[in-house]
Parts: C-alpha cells; structure tokens; sequence
C-alpha cells in the first residue's frame, strides 16, 4: 500500500483548466497579436440578438472562428454574407468556456473586386430565376406625375441636380426620403423608404408619390454595394408605385437598375424621365386646340351647306301637310254627325226606359224603408243571441272543470281516432268502388265509342264560354262574346257576331229588339 502511493508521487507541478485555459489564452494573444486573415465565411446567420455577430472562416483544409462586435458590425462598410471571400484583420485569441481559439474582427474587407463580382453575379442569378428582373412586370411611368418621391442622400449634390431639373421642366410636389447612400445600413435604409413609400395612401396629411427615384452619384463597386442588397431589389420589384433607378453614372450597373421599371443613366436623366417639359405641353396644347378650332369650324359650314341643299329638294311644310289636313277636316265633321245621331239614340232608349227623378225618388224612398227595417230586425236578433248566448255560457261556465273537460278531451280524442280509422278505410273502400265503375264506364264508351273524343272524331266540336262552360243552346251566346270552339284536335277562339243582348240591370225594362236580331249566334 506505502508502495503504491509513493510511486504515484511525482515533481510535476499541478494546474488547474482555468489555470491552463488562462496560460493558453495569454499566450496565443502574446505570441500572434493583430493578424489578417484570408478565407471564405462559413456559418454566418445575421448578428445575433445582443448585435454580435459570430461564424468561422475557411479554406479548403482548416477552418478558424470568428466573432464581430456589436461596436465593430456597425463600423463594416459593408455586410457579410454566407460563402463571401473576405480578408480579416483583428486579434487572435481563445475561448476558454468551449477550448477553441477564435479571432475577434477588428475590419473586414472583401477579398478582391472579383469575389464581389462572383457574389453580385450569383445574386442576379438567384434573383432572375425568381423573376424579380422580368420585363413583363415592368410598370410604365406616368405622363403627368402630381408628387415624386426621391431616395437619396439630403446633403448631396444629387438631390439638388433632381429638384433644380424638375424645376426647370414641370414645378411639382417633391418629397424627399433621407438615407445613407454609402456604406452597410444603405441597402436597408432605401428598401425601408421604397416599402414606406408604398404605405402611404393618396389621401393621407403625406400623399403617396406616382413615382420614386431612387438616386446616388457615381462610385467603385464597393461603394455601391449597398444598391446590390437583396432586400432593396425586392422591395423595388414588390413596389406598387413604379420606381426609376439613377444608380451610378451610365457605366454604372447594380441589381436596383434590373429590379427598377425604368433605369436612368444619371440623377439628372431620372428627372427628365420623370416629368415632361411644360413649355412643350403648352405649346402642343396651343396647337392642337388652334387646329381643332380649324376642324370645328370647316365641319360645321360642310355641314350648313349639305342641309341647305337638303332643305331645296324637301317639300314645304304646306305639300306635306296639305292631304293629312283634308282628311283631319272630314274625319271631323263626320265624328260630328256620329256624335249627334248617337246621342239621339241613347235618349230614346232612356225614354223608352221610363227612367224619371220622381220614379227614382219614390225607389230610393222604399229602399230606405226596407232597409230600415232590415236593420232593425237585425239589430233585435242580434240582441237575442248575444243574450241567448251569454246564458249558454254562463250556464257551460259553471258545469265546466279542467277534470271534466280532460275526461272529455279524452274520450274525444279516443272518438276522433276511431272515426279517423274507419273515414280512412270506407275512403278507401268507395275509392276502390267508384275506380271499378269509372273503368267499367270507360270501357263501355271505347266500346260503343260514346266517348267524347269519339264524338269530336266524328266531326262534332264543343262550344265553351270565356269561364270554360258548356254552351248547350244558340240563346245563351250574346252578341261579342268570346268563345273557345274544341274540336278532336285542339282548340280555336271565335267571336260571337249575333245572338240575344246583355242582360239588363235588375228593374229595368229590355229595349226593343232591333229587326236583324236573331236567337241564333253567327260566329267569324
């Protein structure tokens, strides 16, 4: 046992991890210091939620990671990106907390202009095959914008070429949405204003603008960068509002000039684009409102000659209303005559009709008695069964009870139902009977073809009146009475032209009968 434990006694100085960790860390610190670092970015998702951002670097036999500051990420001019070839200058150091030894980013720069025209060359890819550069989503741009938009930089010379050309060329409403035009938030600075734009409505305190610009003055492909962001050339491609693009000079070309509607070699081409010259539409509206003139004026004395030769081969008011004045003339004095002969005889026939004020006073005078007495009479029987039935209530009131009337209900509905049994069945029984003898009675008329089909066959026909009834006799048909005449193979409509005259009102004397009247109907 003593053996044991004085061979595992040794010089060796003991440490602890943190002791070790800390020893490691001061020396890898002490030892590199400040390096740059080339390789490809790996890992990379975005700062983290405390504004650090953290991923490794790569080639194609070790890797390295990395770590950017939150005070550093918003110093970067530009941002980092997954699979981007950049060169990295900071302090090499370690973790203590995972035994890994990492590099805090001081800067970061883009490995070369070629590894950026790699990157913006998968982007356009990327963004092509989604269709965020096809011609046929293209908005066209308004003739007479009323506001523009611009995105830009307030302090620069661009704005002020844009407001001085539109000054120049048409004075309208601009308004100006700051942002940085260099640098990493650029990119999401102008896609922020391009969405804010379209969130403004036509009739808000800020009205929202016909068009935008979206303008920045010439620079290298890193300085630009910020107009190759992703999310601005999807705002631009998303905007309802159409977007000119004024990136650069005209060498110039980032993905907001394939996203945009319209690209524009310069800010100051942007503006041209944007409004039209207003002496120009002055000018134009002068002469075509001076030609237009012209034509009315042409038109209507083409049009004053045509109708004066027109009035020269058309008859005068006299030819063409001569004959319709002659006729009017004689269809007048004949209504004339008809008027007095037809009024001669409908006083005959009211004379013939005896009809006097002193014989319809004396009527009116015995309606009114008959009618008073009716009155009376029914007023008094009315009285009488209000009685008799007030007395028949009072005396069901009081043999009545709710034990009785539900002893009665019962027995009554047990009678209903029996009664409702045997209606059902003797229904049945005579529907059956009289089914067998209509039957019988139809087969017996087939037989001796008694039928009324039969009978119409034979060159018979039925006459009906305008309620659908049998006319059995020529008397009963009256002069212009409609008819329906049934025959075996449909129906017609007929006209009774003679026949005896409407019946007169009750009390009152027939008129003679004219000398061509008859008892039998003529139809046509």
């Amino acid at each position: 046992m003593n053996e044991t434990a004085s061979e595992s006694r040794t010089n060796a100085t003991e440490f602890s991890v943190s002791e070790i960790s800390g020893a490691l860390k001061r020396t890898v610190e002490d030892v590199f210091g400040n390096v740059r670092v080339r390789g490809e970015i790996s890992g990379y998702r975005g700062p983290h939620s405390s504004g650090h951002a953290y991923f490794a670097l790569k080639d194609d036999r070790a890797r390295l990671e990395a770590v950017i500051w939150k005070g550093t990420m918003s110093r970067l001019k530009f941002r980092p990106e997954e699979g981007m070839e950049v060169v990295a200058s900071g302090k090499l150091t370690t973790y203590p907390g995972s035994s890994k030894y990492q590099i805090v980013i001081d800067n970061l720069e883009p490995a070369g202009a070629g590894a950026l025209m790699a990157l913006l060359e998968e982007r356009k890819r990327r963004l092509a095959a989604e269709g965020l550069f096809d011609p046929a989503a293209k908005r066209r741009l308004p003739f007479m914008p009323a506001v523009i938009g611009v995105i830009t930089s307030p302090t620069g010379a661009v704005i002020r070429d844009i407001l001085h050309r539109i000054r120049d060329r048409f004075p309208l409403h601009v308004i100006v949405w700051p942002v940085r035009v260099q640098g990493e938030t650029s990119g999401a600075e102008a896609a922020a204003a391009v969405t804010g734009f379209n969130e403004l409505t036509s009739d808000g305190p800020i009205r929202r603008p016909d068009v935008l610009i979206v303008a920045r003055g010439g620079g290298s492909l890193e300085d630009l960068w910020g107009f190759n962001d992703e999310a601005l050339s999807r705002a631009v491609a998303a905007s309802r509002i159409p977007v000119i693009s004024a990136v650069g000079h005209e060498t110039d070309w980032t993905l907001i000039d394939l996203a945009a509607d319209v690209r524009a070699p310069t800010p100051t081409g942007a503006a041209e684009m944007a409004v039209p010259v207003r002496a120009e539409l002055e000018a134009t509206l002068a002469a075509l409102a001076s030609r237009l003139q012209g034509c009315v004026t042409r038109r209507l004395e083409r049009d004053r000659q045509t109708v004066r030769a027109a009035a020269r081969a058309l008859p005068t008011p006299d030819q063409l209303l001569g004959l319709k004045r002659r006729r009017f003339d004689e269809a007048e004095s004949r209504l004339q005559r008809a008027l007095e002969v037809g009024l001669e005889r409908k006083r005959a026939r009211l004379a013939a009709m005896r009809l006097t004020p002193a014989a319809l006073s004396r009527r009116m005078s015995e309606a009114r008695l008959l009618i008073g007495r009716d009155m009376a009479r029914a007023q008094a029987a009315l009285f009488a069964v209000i009685r008799e039935r007030r007395e028949r209530f009072r005396n069901s009131s009081a043999r009545l009870t709710p034990v009785s009337i539900l002893r009665r209900q019962r027995h009554q509905t047990e009678t209903l139902a029996g009664l409702t049994r045997r209606s059902d069945q003797a229904l049945d029984v005579r529907l059956e009977r009289l089914r067998a003898r209509l039957t019988q009675a139809d087969r017996l008329l087939s037989t001796l073809k008694l039928s009324e089909q039969s009978i119409l066959e034979r060159g018979y026909a039925l006459v009906l009146d305008e309620q659908g009834a049998l006319v059995r006799r020529a008397g009963d048909i009256a002069a212009g009475q409609t008819l329906e005449l049934r025959f075996a193979d449909g129906a017609a409509t007929a006209i009774a032209k003679g026949g005896k005259p409407v019946a007169e009102p009750a009390r009152a004397r027939p008129a003679p009968k004219s000398k061509d009247s008859g008892s039998q109907g003529s139809l046509f």
